[in-house]
């Protein structure tokens, strides 16, 4: 549990091969996802809220971190930084630190801005921030730097194998 399992599926249509990689990594979940692309981006928190409307809260970004050298995906509230301790904690290990761009592709196979909660190419953890539970409606990133999903959050959690956790920096 908490794990996310290797769904690295092949692309089956036009899309590009990172956005339909997740598409069909999530219907192998039994979830459907409708990704919607901007072309001004949505690799930031608040580009992304920007560009689908939203608040920044309700922004689901991805957060690749290396765990006593292994990749921890976070799925965290826009409006939270992470905490690095909380998430060493989660996956007991001794430290966790943010992954450099080079580490975090290739524990992910795309690219940074896009890492989404279905399709990566190899069995990780993924932590789901406790505080999007609080959101009716998520956006998460779609395998690109301008691709966005939306998602309840309760499905999310339900699909995506996360395991919820604490993991904001408080006070």
């Amino acid at each position: 549990m908490g794990r996310l399992p290797n769904m690295d599926e092949p692309p089956s249509d036009t899309r590009p091969p990172m956005v339909q990689r997740v598409v069909d990594a999530a219907a192998a979940r039994g979830v459907t996802v409708e990704v919607t692309r901007f072309p001004h981006g949505t690799r930031t928190t608040e580009e992304a809220a920007a560009a689908i409307g939203c608040d920044v809260a309700a922004v689901c970004k991805s957060i690749v971190l290396m765990a006593d050298g292994e990749p921890v995906v976070v799925l965290a509230s826009g409006a939270n930084r992470v905490d690095t301790g909380k998430v060493a904690a989660e996956v007991d290990a001794d430290q966790a630190r943010l992954a450099s761009p080079e580490e975090g592709q290739e524990a992910t196979g795309g690219p940074i801005g896009g890492t989404a909660p279905y399709g990566n190419p190899e069995a990780m953890w993924l932590l789901l921030d406790d505080d999007l539970l609080a959101q009716e409606e998520v956006w998460a990133a779609g395998g690109l730097p301008d691709a966005v999903f939306p998602i309840a959050p309760d499905q999310l959690l339900e699909t995506s194998g996360a395991e919820v956790a604490d993991v904001a920096e408080r006070g």
